[in-house]
Order: C-alpha cells, then structure tokens, then sequence
C-alpha cells in the first residue's frame, strides 16, 4: 500500500511540472493598442481645391500606443495592411466622394482596437475617346466576338508581367461555346452601350439566359458544377462609371501597350454576360468595333477573365464579303489628294525605313496628283533630298482606319527595274505596338525587275521582314492595264485577291495582331532590299489609281 501511494505521489509531481511548463508560454500582457491617431493627406489639396488634386490619391499614417500592424478597411470594398502604418490610397469613383475609412490597429496575440476617419476626395479621372467608341456618340450594340480565339479566356492574375495579361490558362477556340445547351445562350448576349444627357448607361439582354460561371450558379437557381446558362433577370438599365485601373496590369514595365487602363463601373450588379460576380471591367484596348476588356473574378482574386465584344453579331456561317461602302475616294478633283482623307509621308526614313531604299518621298505635284480621274504617284531619277530619285507615299494615319471589311483598289502599276510600287496597311497602334506588333498587311506589291508577279504578304511577330507571310502569282498586263487589288479581312481570315482571283489566305485568330484598326498607304519605292537594281536608263514612271474604296 506504501508502495503504490510513493508511485502516485511521483505522478501526480510531474503532472504539476508539466502544468507549470505550459503556463511559461503566455503572452504576456494582452492590452490593445490605444490612443490612435489617424492622418489623411488629401494630395494637392489647397484653400481652392479642398478635395485635392483630382488624382483621389490620400496619404494615410496612424500611430497607435502598443501596435505592432495596421489595417486599413475601405468603404470601396477594398483592404490594405501596414506595418508601418503608412499607406497611399488613390479613390477611383468619379467626382467628389466621401469615403468612410476604417483603421485597425493590432498589438500583440492578435488583440486589436479600431477607429474610424472620413475622407471627401475629388476624383476627375475621364476617357471621352472610349466612351465615344462605345457608343458612338449616343447607343452602339456590342456582341461576343465568337468566330475569334479567345474571345473568352482565364489567366493568372499576379506580379507575373509576362503572362498576367491574357488567357494564358485557356483561351476559348472559335464558336466554342456554341455546341451545347448548356453555354450556347452567351451568343445570344446584346450588349448595348448609351449616351444619355452625359451619363453613360448600359443594358444587357440575355434573351432570357445567363452563362454563368460554376462558382456563381446558385445566384441563378442552380448548383453547378459546371458553368451552365440558367435563367436570369439581368436588372434593365445601369449607370456606368469610368475610373483608371489599378490592376497587376498597370504595374507591368510595358502596361502602356498591354492595357489602355480604364475601368467600367457598372451600377447595381451590372456584368457583360458571363457571370463571375464582377461588375468591373478593365478595358485592355478598344476601338470603335472590338473591344478587350479584362476583369477579376468575384471571390477568387487569383483568377483573370478576358472577354472580346465586336459590333458585328456572331454568325458561325458568316458572308465572305462587305457591302456597306463606309470610305472612299473616286480622284475626281484634279489637284493634290484631298488633305481631309490623306496625309504624306516626307523624306528619306532612313533609306525607305529600313528597306536600304532610294528615293526621297516628297509632296510635290511632280511626284504626286489627282489628274483625269486618277491619283497619280511618279517616281523620277532626279536630286532629291540626299537621293537620286524622288516619289511620294500617300497614307490615312490619322485620318481614317478601321478593323475588318473589304478594301478595293483599282489601279495600274509603273514599269521599269528598280520600281515597287505597293498597296498596304499598318496598323494604327504603331506608336505603342512598334513593327512588327502592330502588324502589316500589303495587299499588293510589285517590283519591275519581275515584271506581272504580284506579291501580297503579312507581317507580325515571328514573320518579319525577309520572314513575312507570303504568296505570289503572275498576271498579265499589270502596268499597262488597270486591274482591282482587293483585301477581305474578317476576324477568321485575311485575304487578298487580284480581280476576284483568290491571291492569298491567311486565318486569323486572336494571336495575331489584325484585330484592330489599320490604315491605308499607297507609294512607289525605288531599289531597296526588294526592288533590287534599278534600271540606268530609269528616267521616270507612275502607279495611277482611278478609286479606292473600303466596305463594312
């Protein structure tokens, strides 16, 4: 009996030990931080702009007795945490707003007090361009670019700049989602853009069904777990606000061309079709019929959706052709080219801008004209600016461009070794996408060292220069007769042709840069890595033009 009690004193000992160990592990004293003091620097505020600057930017610092962290809670939805305590907020909402802005101060073993701060702040961030592409200056309809790749895509949303700006975990093929029940009612999706006494609105009808996304089938009555179009009322017409974005985007070193950095704000759980629990957009880029718009899934900030909206409805059978003339220029009026549709090219560019070319472009009549109908661009062996010949390149840039449609030039082409004369467009986002990116179509060249062979090719990343995209056939009479150099381009294909004679196809999809808008360049060269040998005898020649006409 002895025995047994020494044998329970001895636990019950250690038992006390171990109960002591663990109590050495406390915290210690849990007080919450105090006395917080909280200051917001409203950037550029004065005694004349109260509200600051119109950037929205507010410097925030707290000070806390016993804090080791802060947090910041914003009425915008949005968080940041400090350790410091110093943190720069920019306010997007357009105009002055009041926000209230909640500061958590948190000391040690995660105890925590909080205080609370008003800040009224301008905003004045705009974008008339994109909302005059939109809507045209008062309603535009708006569809999914079906036939195009990737018009609807997913991708990462991180630091990662190489690949945080597209779909790069899928990108959906052409018409992908028109083969089921279950996601073909996204193509039926209207969205319509509008101007209404300065404000823009917007309305989506969805014929009755809304795509959702898997994650978000039980605001439509369904439970996944696939996406899945379920019926849904998408709440008629909502305001839309316009403020820049602040996305990992717009954080990359070449953001300037992978975002134009203005967010769509819609009012009251407005979202563009597919529904991921978002109803913010940024727009990647827009012109006045595609638009790219990027937005980050509701409830899942690692995800990225990418959508692609034309002005043209899906139609998985579409026509090949463009009938609806939208620009032209018949040369009727003798004199120089009509200054309201062309601009020039002038000088040398470096030798034909890279092409080791040698004439000297010019806007004199003696190189370029409107007479008896016809534009006429002459190419002369004379001094001219440091060359030995001159001539004259006519383009659009500025004036006029456009993405898909039907371009018609008829026109007679100039003879002679050394010329090259050349239809072509570029594309209008040159300044931001340099060449190659911004891709090049030439419907026609020619060179007079291989007389009747018509060359058309396309130029993009991977397929530059020497590298292009190329095809080439032979027809009779070029320079003596006139003959119609045409180019259809549709988001599925690029082609060209030389009176209805199929010349060259490409498909197109949404890797490739002949989604946007381009514009038209018509010039003679002379020699270059192309034209090759120019003629000694070469005295002059001229590509005459009796119209060209574009069709949507």
């Amino acid at each position: 009996m002895k025995k047994y009690n020494k044998y329970f004193v001895l636990l019950f000992a250690l038992l006390l030990a171990i109960s002591c160990q663990k109590d050495d592990f406390s915290f210690g004293d849990l007080t919450a931080p105090s006395n917080i003091q909280v200051t917001a620097e409203i950037v550029g505020k004065t005694a004349d702009d109260p509200n600051g600057d119109g950037s929205g930017t507010v410097k925030f610092t707290s000070k806390a007795d016993g804090a080791v962290s802060f947090k910041y809670v914003f009425s915008d939805g949005t968080s940041e945490t400090s350790p410091s305590g110093i943190f720069t907020k920019r306010f997007t909402k357009t105009g002055v707003n009041t926000y209230t802005v909640t500061v958590i101060a948190n000391g040690k073993g995660g105890v925590a007090s909080n205080t609370t701060i008003d800040v009224t702040v301008l905003s004045n961030f705009s974008d008339d361009e994109a909302v005059q592409f939109l809507t045209g200056g008062t309603s535009k309809k708006w569809y999914w670019s079906a036939s195009e790749a990737g018009h609807l895509g997913v991708g990462q949303n991180d630091g990662d700049a190489t690949k945080n700006y597209y779909g790069n975990y899928y990108q959906a093929g052409p018409f992908e989602k028109a083969g089921s029940p279950t996601s073909s009612c996204l193509y039926e999706n209207v969205l319509t853009f509008s101007l209404v006494d300065g404000q823009l609105k917007f309305e989506l009808d969805n014929g009755g069904a809304t795509f959702f996304n898997a994650a978000f089938a039980s605001v439509g009555g369904g439970s996944g777990p696939d996406d899945a179009c379920l019926s849904y009322n998408t709440g008629g017409v909502k305001n839309v606000s316009l403020s820049p974005s602040e996305s990992v985007v717009t954080k990359n070193p070449n953001h300037a061309t992978q975002t134009r950095g203005t967010m769509l704000n819609f009012s009251d759980g407005g979202f563009m079709g597919y529904y991921i629990g978002q109803s913010s957009y940024e727009i990647l880029s827009i012109t006045a019929n595609r638009m790219v718009v990027r937005a980050v899934m509701g409830g899942n900030s690692a995800l990225a959706w990418y959508h692609i909206f034309t002005t043209t409805p899906p139609n998985q059978n579409p026509t090949t052709d463009y009938t609806n003339l939208v620009w032209s220029d018949e040369f009727n009026t003798d004199g120089a080219p009509d200054a309201a549709k062309w601009n020039y090219d002038l000088g040398r560019g470096d030798n034909g801008w890279g092409n080791n070319e040698k004439q000297n472009y010019t806007n004199s009549a003696s190189n370029i004209k409107v007479e008896g109908g016809n534009l006429v661009i002459t190419a002369k062996k004379e001094a001219s600016g440091g060359a030995d010949y001159s001539s004259a390149r006519l383009k659009s840039d500025a004036k006029f461009a456009f993405t898909y449609g039907k371009v018609e030039v008829r026109a007679k082409l100039p003879s002679g070794a050394g010329t090259w004369p050349a239809i072509w467009m570029l594309g209008q986002n040159y300044a931001s996408k340099p060449w190659p990116a911004c891709g090049e179509i030439d419907i026609m060249e020619h060179v007079g060292n291989n007389q009747n062979v018509i060359l058309s090719t396309l130029h993009y990343p991977g397929h530059s220069g020497g590298n292009g995209n190329t095809a080439s056939k032979t027809y009779a009479n070029v320079s003596t007769e006139f003959h119609v150099y045409k180019l259809i381009w549709s988001p599925t294909s690029v082609k060209t042709y030389v009176d209805d004679d199929l010349l060259h196809s490409v498909a197109n999809d949404g890797s490739l840069p002949f989604n946007s808008d381009f514009f038209l360049i018509l010039n003679v060269a002379m020699g270059g890595n192309l034209g090759g040998n120019i003629d000694s005898a070469f005295t002059q020649s001229s590509m005459q033009i009796d119209y060209v006409r574009i069709y949507q």
